[in-house]
Order: C-alpha cells, then sequence, then structure tokens
C-alpha cells in the first residue's frame, strides 16, 4: 500500500515479550486475592500506532536483534513489487468481469423487453381470432335457425326456366 494513493496503513508494534522478568511472572502462581495494581510488576506493553512509514526508532524496536543484508531487502521490495502487481492484475479482472457481467445482464434485461413485447403481441392476435370466430358462429347459428324456420319456403320457389320467372301459387 503506497502513501501516494491516500492509503493509510496501521501498524502495530510489540516490543519482545520473553524477557527473563516477564518469563518469571507468567510461572509464577497468582495470590488469590486481588490486590492492587502497584503490587504487580511492571510489563512493558510498548504499543504504538502510527499513520505512514514507521518512524526509525520504531524500525529499530520492531526489528532489534535482526540485521538484514542488502540481498534481503532488494528480496523483500521484489515480493512487495510482485504482490503489487498481482493485486492490481486482480482487480484489473475483477473490473474486466464486473462489465461483462453487466453487459450479459443489460442484454437479458433487452431480450426479457423483446419477449415481453411479443407475447402481448401474440396476445392480441389470439384475442381477435377468438372474436372472429364466436362472430362466425353466431352467423352460423342464424343461418341454420333461418334454415330451418324457411324450409318450407325455399320448396315453395318455383322459377320457370323458360322465362326466368318465379312462380307464385
Amino acid at each position: 500500500m503506497e502513501p501516494q494513493h491516500g492509503e493509510k496503513e496501521l501498524q502495530l508494534l510489540l516490543l519482545p515479550t520473553t524477557t527473563p522478568l516477564n518469563a518469571a511472572f507468567l510461572h509464577a502462581p497468582r495470590p488469590a486475592a486481588a490486590s492492587s495494581p502497584s503490587d504487580h510488576p511492571q510489563l512493558d506493553l510498548s504499543l504504538s500506532i502510527s499513520i505512514g512509514p514507521p518512524t526509525p526508532h520504531a524500525a529499530e524496536q520492531a526489528g532489534r536483534g535482526r540485521t538484514a543484508t542488502a540481498a534481503e531487502q532488494s528480496k523483500r521490495a521484489a515480493d512487495v513489487q510482485a504482490l503489487k502487481q498481482q493485486a492490481a492484475e486482480q482487480a484489473r479482472m475483477a473490473s474486466a468481469e464486473r462489465a461483462y457481467a453487466e453487459r450479459v445482464k443489460e442484454l437479458a434485461r433487452r431480450e426479457l423487453e423483446l419477449a415481453e413485447r411479443e407475447f402481448a403481441r401474440a396476445r392480441a392476435i389470439w384475442e381477435r381470432a377468438r372474436g372472429e370466430v364466436e362472430k362466425v358462429e353466431r352467423v352460423k347459428a342464424m343461418a341454420a335457425r333461418r334454415i330451418a324456420a324457411g324450409a318450407s319456403a325455399a320448396a315453395l320457389e318455383i322459377t320457370c326456366h323458360a322465362c326466368m320467372q318465379r312462380f307464385h301459387p
């Protein structure tokens, strides 16, 4: 995490806790009754919170007893750079995947809208066809009633083929 990107890093620095005094205190039997805080040996819990790179004094405390060679430092720097590149690549891939998912979502939404319009159009056509079928059935029923009622009248219509006039009895 680089400070120029506005990101802040918190570091918790602890002193080594395995001093002879601490080891003796940890393994000593505890008194049964609670006593005042001044009766206990002083524990060295030097904690610090800092924003930004560690101060030289804090770095000395954190790295006390360890000396890093230039090769180790360059290896660490290379490892940090590789991790930064890997994180940047993962962020780029996540961004590309998110953009792809949004495009697919938009295409699916458009297809759904198109399908809904087609369905509404098909429903309207079906409703019109059903209305026309009902109308034809009504006309058919009326024609059947007329034929049944006018069957005797149809038999009386006689036309002369020679003069093409109707015969009226």
